[in-house]
Order: structure tokens, then C-alpha cells, then sequence
């Protein structure tokens, strides 16, 4: 039977994040192994590849990240009839009811970080058949709108880019790089000698045009 009391935050911290990432990564690419034992949870959160940033957790730092997501209801413990050792399963498409689609972009972004749609929806397609781009970007929105919470949002588009971001924000809001400042004018102070003697190059090459011009029409010239 469902427990009636409320669910706590589901804010998750950055190793949260990439457990929960990879729980939904491994249900996906390596179903003949999941539910995860904690060993082969550690070696996928350190996995160098699909990452960012590359971490390097201990099993002392996944084990105690654990422990949370269960409470939240994210995470549950897998004891079958057959399993030797515990493992575990995420819940988050039970917590935050969602599609497959919009589950594998979660799962994207919570392991790579903020992506554009185009980048979202190619690295998605190795955990679920993705639909074309219009219909990508229509599963995000309605992340995005999500009456009770969002979970993503796309972010500002940043000097140099061509394209939006999004971003996950189980871990918050997510931190928007500082706009480039602007270039700062030197003011230098001309000292007063520098000025006369600028003015009166200033005179020398008036006075040098001058008699140039005569010159060229003594000579007959233009």
C-alpha cells in the first residue's frame, strides 16, 4: 500500500544526479544486467564516455547518495529470489510520470549537462527510438510546462552560439555562464609638453602643404 505522506524535495545533488542518469542509461543499454549492483553503479558513474563533467566516485560515495534517492523514491532496493547482492532500480518515471521519449532525454541531460535539441535528441536515440526534431522539442516543452514542477528549461542563447540549450533542473537551476564584459577604453592622460608639441607638428605640416602646392604650380603641375 502507498504511503499518503508527501514526497520529500527531489532536488538531487550532483552525484545523485549522475546515479539516477545512469540507472536509466543501463536500463536501457544493458537490460540482461539491471537492476545494478553497486559495483556496476560505481563503474557506470565513472564511465569516461556520455559524461560530463567525469567523475571519480568511490562505492563509500554512490552507497551514501543511495540512501537519499530512496527516500525521495527515485531509487529502490532489488532483492529478487536471484540476485546474490542487493541492486538497485531507479523510479523516477513513477515519481514523475513521463514517457520513454522524455525519459532518455532526462537521462541525457541529467548525465551530460545542458545540450542543444539537436544534440539532446542524437545522443537519445542509443535508449529510446526518438521522434523528429519538432516532436523533440514538443516532449521538452511539456517538461518544461509541467503544471506541479518543470524539469527542464531551455536556456538563454549565450554570445557565439547558434543554438538554445537545455537544462535539467532536479539539481536546481542551472548556473548561466557571466555575459562577456565589455571592452574596456583606456583614458590616458597626454601630458601638456606632448600637446604643444603636437600642435605645433600640427603647424609644420599645414605650412609644409602649403608650400607644396606651390611648388607644383610653379612647375605647371596639377
Amino acid at each position: 500500500m502507498s504511503s499518503s505522506s508527501p514526497l520529500p524535495s527531489l532536488q538531487l545533488s550532483a552525484i545523485e544526479a549522475r546515479i539516477v542518469g545512469c540507472l536509466i542509461e543501463k536500463e536501457a543499454t544493458t537490460a540482461d544486467v539491471y537492476p545494478l549492483t553497486l559495483n556496476a553503479l560505481v563503474n557506470a558513474c565513472n564511465q569516461r564516455n556520455n559524461r560530463a563533467p567525469v567523475m571519480a566516485l568511490s562505492p563509500r560515495e554512490v552507497e551514501a547518495a543511495l540512501e537519499p534517492l530512496r527516500l525521495k523514491r527515485l531509487v529502490v532496493l532489488f532483492s529478487g529470489a536471484d540476485a546474490r547482492v542487493p541492486k538497485y532500480r531507479h523510479t523516477l518515471d513513477t515519481a514523475l510520470p513521463m514517457e520513454p521519449v522524455a525519459l532518455a532525454l532526462m537521462a541525457e541531460l541529467l548525465l551530460r549537462g545542458p545540450q542543444t535539441l539537436g544534440e539532446l535528441r542524437g545522443r537519445a536515440e542509443r535508449l529510446c527510438v526518438m521522434p523528429g526534431v519538432a516532436e523533440v522539442e514538443a516532449v521538452l516543452n511539456d517538461l518544461a510546462e509541467r503544471p506541479t514542477e518543470p524539469l527542464v528549461r531551455r536556456l538563454p542563447r549565450q554570445p557565439g552560439q547558434k543554438e538554445q540549450r537545455w537544462a535539467q533542473l532536479l539539481t536546481g537551476e542551472p548556473t548561466l555562464p557571466d555575459a562577456s564584459p565589455e571592452p574596456l577604453v583606456a583614458t590616458v592622460a597626454v601630458p601638456p609638453e606632448f600637446e604643444l608639441r603636437l600642435a605645433s607638428l600640427e603647424s609644420e605640416v599645414v605650412q609644409l602643404r602649403s608650400e607644396l602646392a606651390q611648388l607644383r604650380k610653379a612647375l605647371g603641375g596639377p
